[in-house]
């Protein structure tokens, strides 16, 4: 594939969806389904995938693991798919994760939130340079998990090589500042899905990542396209449709206190009620309890209801 900064600053403005990582009863990888859900993902309108990103249990799977569902996402994908992988970790498995995913020909490289206990700005911002400095491909990073300054975000976007700036903190007034302060050349994109497009919208991202349209993307290129026209009104009917399955996504599921720990088997789930490819995930994720994918169920037939009526 191998894109121009333009190339994927243009997929960046669309629905980015996330390539979940099937696995099977002992918990190894199945790729051709992975290829399976990538090609109908794409037959469906898709043209940006992320790939070993978050969503994908990018933490559960080993470097090479890595490594090996990226390349099956960028084989499985035709030439006009924009495939963005996870790259994150200490410098040296960074790098060494670039210059694979460079092998394997990836559009660009999504650097993932800092997983450190202890955070600098200035330390962040030369991890990014670093990164940026073995690599023709642009970069996305992806900003979650602490409270950036607004001077961060806008000389995040002034780093060579970044395109496009992944903000999933749900702080719009933050946003949009960095938006106001930060170059003009970059494309933001919402990292909170489809609950935060139209807030996120009205402070200047362009695209945003796929929640319930990771199962069902004929939503999120409907939320597209009416964000895009300025039809506010359609695109608030539709963010709305999507957020009972989100809300259920954000819970913690049983005998658990810990908020979104069934976001990852709920978006398998719907996959699997979808007619595509869930599977099982790896721990420190459970599988859903039996009345969770009972309330599942029930949201999801909802929300197909709901679909077909605004949408086919």
């Amino acid at each position: 594939m191998s894109s121009s900064v333009e190339q994927v600053q243009d997929r960046l403005r669309g629905v980015a969806v996330g390539l979940l990582t099937p696995f099977d009863a002992d918990l190894e990888i199945e790729h051709e389904k992975l290829e399976e859900n990538a090609r109908a993902l794409y037959r469906e309108g898709i043209r940006t995938f992320l790939a070993a990103a978050n969503i994908s249990e990018y933490h559960s799977l080993s470097q090479d693991e890595r490594i090996a569902v990226v390349e099956t996402s960028v084989d499985a994908l035709p030439d006009d798919a924009c495939v963005l992988a996870g790259v994150g970790g200490s410098t040296a498995n960074a790098r060494h994760l670039v210059a694979a995913y460079d092998e394997v020909g990836v559009d660009a490289m999504m650097i993932m939130p800092p997983d450190h206990t202890y955070l600098h700005e200035r330390g962040l911002l030369a991890y990014y340079r670093q990164l940026e400095a073995i690599t023709d491909a642009p970069l996305v990073p992806y900003v979650r998990g602490f409270s950036p300054s607004v001077e961060y975000l806008a000389e995040l976007t002034r780093i060579d090589g970044v395109a496009g700036i992944k903000y999933a903190l749900a702080d719009p007034v933050t946003l949009g500042a960095g938006v106001e302060a930060g170059s003009d050349d970059v494309v933001w994109v919402d990292g909170l899905a489809e609950p935060y497009a139209v807030s996120f919208w009205a402070e200047g991202v362009e695209g945003f990542s796929a929640g319930v349209s990771n199962f069902r993307p004929e939503i999120g290129l409907e939320l597209f396209d009416a964000l895009e026209s300025g039809d506010w009104d359609r695109a608030r009917t539709l963010r709305s449709i999507c957020l009972p399955y989100q809300q259920f996504r954000d819970g913690s599921g049983h005998d658990n206190d810990i908020p979104g720990a069934v976001s990852v088997p709920a978006v398998k789930k719907g996959l699997e009620l979808a007619g595509l490819h869930g599977g099982r995930v790896r721990p420190p994720l459970e599988s859903l309890a039996p009345e969770d994918e009972n309330r599942a169920e029930d949201l999801y037939e909802r929300l197909d209801e709901e679909i077909t009526r605004l949408v086919e």
